[in-house]
């Protein structure tokens, strides 16, 4: 009985964090897709022309994973403290808390919706990379299991920002502030090897410099980091942040007070 409270629960969670993203697509999928597509022009075809080959390969093609990726991170974040700062916010989190459902499983269910936004969005921005540039896939189980790897850290990244939100310009500071220059200075629109040597050991204590890396060797065979390393973080942030996220669900930090 327990169980199928179990999977009821969770199964609810999931596709009303689906069914969200698609009825607000014009906010969740439409402005990706917008910005992927000027970053390729002016970036890709017009500045690219000028830069030249990177890593081996023409300039449009080397960014192509790393705007992939970056569409990925920032709305697996995006999703989940929105929606998550949103259950607070209307005051409909009571309803999960009354629920007969585990922390670890709600914690789960949220991440999901975040990993589903992170996908769709990457996929479209994946189809219009073959609008601009060929995508060669040098080995497609490391493409899904850093995207996806990517995709769980960010969510639960984004739950943990939710958690401490107290207003919605708190759970737009991160993104704004943090998420956005990591991203931008985590290897998307270059190798770091341009880098002088002291902006590459800062370079190596961003972690979304790994996930880039190592999404890129995925499509290109590729990269500016050790792959074996680039897994540990991602895995290891994966499980320090969900540990964090249910022990703070646990706690009742922002959802009891």
């Amino acid at each position: 009985m327990l169980l199928k409270t179990n999977i009821v629960g969770f199964n609810t969670i999931v596709i009303r964090e689906f069914n969200r993203i698609l009825r607000i697509w014009g906010q969740t999928i439409v402005p990706p897709a917008i910005t992927a597509t000027l970053y390729f022009i002016i970036f890709g075809s017009l500045i690219g022309r000028r830069i030249g080959d990177m890593g081996g390969y023409s300039y449009i093609q080397y960014i192509a994973p790393g705007l992939i990726m970056m569409s990925v991170v920032t709305n697996s974040y995006g999703n989940v403290v929105s929606s998550f700062f949103g259950a607070k916010f209307g005051k409909h989190i009571e309803e999960l808390l009354v629920a007969p459902l585990p922390n670890w499983l709600i914690v789960i269910g949220y991440m999901m919706g975040g990993i589903a936004r992170g996908l769709l969005v990457g996929l479209v921005v994946t189809i219009i990379t073959l609008i601009f540039t060929r995508l060669h896939i040098h080995n497609i189980a490391i493409v899904i299991s850093a995207v996806v790897l990517s995709s769980i850290v960010f969510s639960l990244a984004g739950m943990i920002n939710a958690v401490f939100a107290k207003n919605f310009d708190q759970i737009s500071f991160i993104p704004t502030f943090v998420l956005t220059p990591l991203t931008y200075l985590g290897g998307v629109f270059y190798t770091i090897t341009l880098l002088p040597e002291w902006a590459q050991h800062i370079s190596h204590a961003n972690p979304i410099l790994y996930m880039v890396n190592a999404f890129r060797f995925g499509f290109l065979g590729v990269s500016d980091v050790d792959l074996g390393f680039a897994y540990l973080i991602m895995i290891g942030s994966a499980l320090v942040l969900f540990t964090a996220c249910v022990w703070l669900m646990y706690r009742g930090v922002g959802t009891r007070e």
